[in-house]
């Protein structure tokens, strides 16, 4: 007997899956929002100098990009629950042990492993997105929970001190508790569209070839945006790298200034991830990003030339809301692209890759060449990665809607 299934496949986000999507890929990513923190951690509580807690934290970020590349093609298939337990596990174990046993070689092997473990959490929780309807929201919604558990984070751990015990004992003990969060991760969907040959209205007599075409172009514009997605995390925090020595150096920015830099980018992202969320499909995908990424290329041109500290604070705080946007939808093209979380599950991965180069890219570039050479640069390379991204975008458009138009057939 013939039945139908529904081509695109995904699923409707409902309370448990949120909690177990937004929840587990918050504590994946979180290694690196509170790296400041973690090294304050290192070099007060466990006496490591700066340079070997930066060296430390490099090391358990690179570990984190690693493990969820490695792990994202089986978290795409049919591991996400297997690897979203065991990388869980092994964050709160790696992080718990760096916690609360005073033995530098306990804590260098803690903190490295519970970065292993993170990028479990990672590739896990970017293929179950993957899975969800509206990939524009849940991207939105995702990006709105990252930055408000960060900031509630951030907010405690320095009400308990910025210990061990508080910076990597608070993470082991969040590892924890999403664990019991990881079943509700949605699976990877029964029937995956042609969404190529849907989009074409090809007749059964051509539909291999097309679909063999179609298999193409998907791996391509995935492929693509990984790439782009790698460079314009290098772009992005090679300024967030030197942000506070540039408004030092040349606005006159002082600690204070800094850190209220730092709360209004946050309350900046939230509102820019809620916009996302609210809007859904409703604001399209490209044009915005299009728009999001040509806006912060001109405040990263501006950031290097501001000699006032008030214009300094308002550029920054704008070009970090507006990072946060252009994060929301790139995510969500990946998580269209393909709704099995081929190219959402490793798309955090190539971030961090991009990232981890970040600061050297930043202070080498501003060193030898000064702030404003640096703005020029990190301008004109998010100016050459917005073709690819229009491009890619507006394909992962097509293909979503064309796999929701059109159903598969399945014999039961």
């Amino acid at each position: 007997m013939a039945q139908t299934i529904t081509a695109e496949g995904r699923v409707p986000l409902t309370a448990k899956r949120a909690v177990a999507v937004f929840g587990i890929g918050v504590i994946g990513f979180m290694t690196a929002n509170l790296v400041p923190i973690m090294i304050v951690a290192l070099t007060e509580d466990a006496g490591f100098s700066v340079t070997a807690a930066g060296t430390l934290m490099t090391a358990s970020l690179l570990a984190c990009a690693a493990s969820c590349l490695l792990t994202s093609r089986w978290a795409a298939a049919s591991g996400r629950y297997v690897i979203a337990r065991a990388g869980l596990a092994l964050t709160a174990a790696g992080f718990g042990a760096a916690a609360f046993i005073p033995s530098e070689p306990v804590v260098i092997a803690g903190v490295i492993l519970g970065g292993l473990g993170a990028g479990g959490a990672v590739s896990s929780a970017g293929a179950a997105l993957g899975a969800l309807r509206n990939p524009d929201r849940a991207s939105g919604i995702s990006g709105f929970s990252n930055r408000a558990i960060v900031s509630v984070v951030l907010f405690v751990i320095p009400i308990l001190g910025a210990g061990m015990g508080s910076a990597f004992g608070l993470f082991a003990g969040l590892a924890l508790a999403a664990l019991l969060a990881a079943g509700w991760l949605p699976d990877r969907p029964a029937a995956e569209p042609d969404a190529a040959a849907a989009a074409l209205g090809v007749a059964a007599g051509t539909a291999a070839p097309a679909a063999s075409k179609t298999t193409r172009t998907a791996t391509l514009a995935g492929l693509a945006l990984l790439a782009c997605f790698a460079l314009w995390g290098l772009s992005e925090d090679s300024l967030w790298a030197v942000a506070a020595t540039m408004g030092a150096d040349q606005a006159g920015l002082d600690e204070t200034g800094m850190g209220l830099v730092l709360s209004l980018s946050t309350l900046g992202g939230l509102a820019g991830s809620a916009l996302v969320a609210l809007a859904g499909r409703r604001l399209g995908r490209t044009l915005p990003l299009a728009v999001v990424l040509v806006a912060g290329a001109a405040m990263k041109f501006v950031s290097g030339m501001v000699e006032d500290s008030g214009l300094y604070m308002v550029v920054i705080i704008i070009w970090n809301t507006l990072y946060l946007i252009a994060f929301v939808y790139i995510i969500a093209i990946a998580a269209a692209l393909d709704a099995s979380g081929k190219w959402s599950a490793p798309a955090l991965g190539v971030y961090l890759i991009g990232s981890s180069f970040a600061p050297f890219l930043g202070t080498a570039v501003s060193a030898s060449a000064g702030y404003e050479a640096l703005g020029i640069l990190l301008s004109v390379m998010t100016l050459v990665l917005l073709v690819p991204f229009v491009l890619i975008s507006r394909y992962s458009v097509r293909a979503e809607k064309a796999a929701s138009a059109a159903p598969v057939a399945a014999v039961a």
